[in-house]
């Protein structure tokens, strides 16, 4: 007899309906599983039967075959391995077949028929709400994850005897309700504050302009300047979360398993990879792709300290992601896309002893080493950065007595520029300046006639790219909207050209 029991696979944050069909009969005793599994889902057989004959249900010795559909997909994970079981159930008539076609069945069972968490709960039942499914049936642990999405039907389970039990109509099981629905994710309290650093006044200002649009920002200074203490305070001074943004976070936090359970991020990311790391931790990968740190900084901030330390094709592999915003990673049989719209801030040392230009200690670096240094850092990797300053030593008889603006009235003025940004790009598919595209430059990035002079004078001194020069025009946007002004003006270029010190180089 066959039975067909609904799951769900992802391929990235994308969730795919699988069909699990069930079929029991006479024959050489075996247990099949066709349809493109995994080597997880071709162990799950063992599992499955072995769980059922511990809820005290006789497994009789006949052929079992289990198609999972559509089989040109390849499936990863024991996350079917509820599915499977129910459809074994169903087929042996243990299990009633009543309102089955719009519930599915995910989790992974254990010997004992205990249901255990899974990764990705969040991005499954957006994509079942959006297939017509109403009822999830999953582990009590991911339950209040689900419930964060509406109109579903989120029943938490501790085992396979309870599903069995509910399905029989022995027991009854309440829905999930989330009171994490209600969390206000715009509340942040950070245990870091912008009050704490003295001094460095101008690159203060030009994280607070780069928080303000979203852009990519690489600090250059000798040791002990402060680059990576300013760095770590930048997500206090971000935006306040959309509703939108947070389920976009969390979904990706949801499929690579570092979700706090049943919350919504409330804060934007903020990741630190160390200089060590390999291409496949930054950008995604494995055998099934899961998301790198690109992907896991989205809507935040990815902060790079001691740029020049990484491996130089490390680097590079940020070229595309950092300018298409998306990550596509392909693999035999398979190819997903994840988000990654982060922020890129970098520190960086202006030689290799560290202190060339610094007022404090002799740099001992001769000039072609100076030269080789800095060349680890490409053109177009470089070009990648909205804006890059010096972080210059630090007057410690100015830092006593100096007062030092605190995050919250920064941030103040950081979404008001944000709210103008959102009102001016409400009908695109935007969130910041950042992510203009030339037309939308032309449209929205208009000179008055005395910064139109001033910008041709200085581009062609300072011979930058294409790129660079789109990216200054973003920036002096910024400093607009941060004043509040509809144009850019003589003042605005003027800043945003004082934030390109390596052009200058």
């Amino acid at each position: 007899m066959i039975s067909i029991v609904k799951s769900m696979s992802l391929q990235g944050l994308e969730g795919i309906i699988i069909n699990v069909e069930v079929d029991i009969s006479a024959g050489m005793p075996c247990w099949d599983i066709v349809g493109l599994p995994d080597t997880n889902i071709r162990e799950s057989k063992e599992r499955v039967r072995t769980a059922i004959k511990n809820c005290g249900i006789e497994v009789l010795s006949r052929k079992y075959i289990i198609n999972l559909s559509p089989a040109s997909i390849r499936k990863d994970g024991a996350i079917l391995d509820l599915a499977i079981a129910i459809g074994v159930l169903c087929s042996m008539g243990i299990i009633r077949k009543n309102n089955l076609e719009e519930t599915i069945f995910i989790g992974e069972l254990s010997l004992d028929g205990k249901l255990n968490k899974v990764n990705g709960i969040l991005p499954i039942c957006i994509e079942a709400v959006k297939n017509g499914i109403k009822r999830i049936i999953l582990p009590v642990e991911n339950a209040k994850e689900a419930a964060i999405v509406d109109n579903i039907e989120v029943i938490g389970v501790k085992n396979l005897s309870q599903v069995i039990d509910f399905f029989n109509n022995k027991i009854v099981i309440q829905a999930e309700k989330n009171p994490s629905k209600d969390l206000n994710y715009k509340k942040q309290n950070f245990e870091l504050d912008f009050s704490e650093v003295k001094g460095q006044k101008l690159v203060k200002r030009a994280l607070e302009v780069a928080a303000a649009g979203g852009h990519n920002c690489l600090l250059i200074g000798p040791p002990g300047t402060g680059k990576t203490m300013l760095a770590k305070r930048v997500p206090t001074i971000l935006p306040d979360l959309t509703f939108k943004e947070a389920l976009e976070i969390t979904k990706i936090h949801s499929v690579a398993g570092i979700l706090n359970e049943g919350h919504l991020v409330s804060e934007r990311p903020f990741r630190s990879p160390h200089h060590t790391i390999t291409e496949k931790g930054l950008i995604g990968g494995g055998k099934i792709p899961k998301p790198g740190e690109v992907s896991l900084a989205h809507l935040g901030v990815l902060f790079l300290d001691e740029l020049l330390e990484f491996n130089k094709n490390t680097l590079e592999v940020l070229r595309g992601p950092i300018e298409d915003r998306m990550i596509n990673i392909s693999r035999v049989g398979i190819n997903v896309s994840y988000p990654c719209n982060f922020m890129a801030i970098a520190s960086m040392n202006p030689c290799p002893c560290g202190y060339y230009g610094s007022k404090i200690k002799e740099c001992l670096c001769t000039e072609k080493q100076r030269i080789a240094y800095r060349s680890r850092l490409s053109g177009p990797m470089m070009d990648r950065f909205d804006i890059h300053i010096q972080v210059p030593d630090i007057n410690y008889k100015e830092m006593e007595n100096e007062y030092s603006e605190n995050s919250i009235s920064i941030k103040e003025r950081v979404n008001k520029a944000r709210k103008i940004q959102s009102i001016r790009y409400e009908k695109l598919s935007i969130y910041s300046n950042s992510e203009l595209t030339p037309s939308l430059i032309k449209k929205y990035c208009k000179l008055d006639e005395g910064a139109k002079i001033i910008f041709t004078n200085s581009l062609e001194k300072m011979k930058i790219s294409t790129r660079a020069y789109s990216k200054i025009l973003k920036v002096s946007r910024t400093i607009a909207d941060l004043e509040g002004s509809r144009n850019i003006e003589v003042n605005h270029i003027l800043e945003a050209l004082q934030y390109r010190c390596l052009d200058k180089l």
